[in-house]
């Protein structure tokens, strides 16, 4: 796993559960501390050491690899941005992205097997990890989404990526949800750092609107608390991160993982680091 800063990354946690459930007692993952200035090194250390099978990676990472790997596969071609390296026979080096895999995933939780696309999906944040939630909504029969954005400029990447995919990413200013969720809206996935949405927590809920939240630390947030208690189902970020892990551990090793296997594990890590956070002393 390879990011900055990486302490706080659950990845580990799930990475070692796949593969003791698979069995693989001879593989290990470990978080590596690493900015951009220090990719491309790491990368030729990966390139020249036998035993590599991939690398993970997060934050600020995502763009900064995709023009140093050998390949792209096409989801990275779709959205311009990697979470994964695959290391194929020779060194070479190919860029996938399965945070489109673990964002599809909690869609269809949220909506059911037998749902029908939701016809207005609202996408809240117009960062990176957007990118990966146009694409997602995309894959899943979607044709129109409103992101709803501080700066309209910021929304000018996932017109392009929807262009490119099939559907339509319609710029919203924030405003538009300033006295609750726009009429019609039938799906939610937050895209935002923690607590810019908290103010939105205050809106009248639909309860039959689903949420997905992809942030996981802390759980659940306040818009996942107001979703809950109108009766929405949510799928929060938890889900995401062991969805994308898995495809991840599939792409390393070859083999299928359950993703149940994966959100167990990190729900138990999870928990764990909010019972500590409780005992800590408080920050004056």
């Amino acid at each position: 796993m390879l990011g900055s800063p990486i302490g706080h990354s659950l990845s580990p946690v799930l990475h070692r559960a796949a593969y003791q459930a698979l069995g693989l007692d001879d593989w290990s993952y470990t978080a590596i501390e690493t900015d951009e200035a220090g990719l491309p090194g790491l990368l030729a250390r990966v390139r020249s050491q036998p035993g590599w099978a991939g690398l993970s990676l997060t934050m600020p990472l995502k763009t900064a690899a995709v023009p140093l790997v050998d390949r792209l596969d096409a989801s990275v071609e779709a959205v311009g941005a990697l979470n994964t390296i695959v290391v194929e026979p020779g060194a070479s080096l190919t860029g996938c992205n399965t945070d489109i895999a673990g964002i599809r995933y909690a869609v269809r939780q949220v909506l059911g097997v037998a749902a029908v696309p939701p016809v207005r999906p609202l996408l809240l944040g117009a960062g990176g990890t957007a990118r990966a939630a146009v694409a997602a909504l995309a894959a899943v029969g979607v044709r129109r989404v409103g992101v709803v954005a501080r700066r309209a400029a910021a929304v000018v990447p996932l017109t392009a990526i929807g262009a490119r995919l099939g559907i339509e990413a319609v710029a919203l200013p924030w405003e538009t949800v300033a006295g609750g969720l726009p009429r019609g809206v039938d799906l939610v996935v937050a895209t935002t750092p923690a607590g810019v949405t908290d103010q939105l927590a205050e809106w009248a809920w639909p309860a039959g609107c689903p949420l997905v939240e992809l942030l996981y630390h802390p759980w659940p947030t306040a818009l996942a608390v107001t979703a809950y208690r109108a009766g929405a189902r949510v799928g929060g970020g938890m889900v995401v991160l062991a969805a994308q892990a898995a495809e991840q551990v599939a792409l390393f090793t070859g083999r299928p993982v359950r993703v149940d296997v994966l959100l167990a594990a990190g729900t138990r890590a999870l928990t764990r680091r909010a019972a500590l956070d409780a005992l800590s002393p408080a920050k004056s």
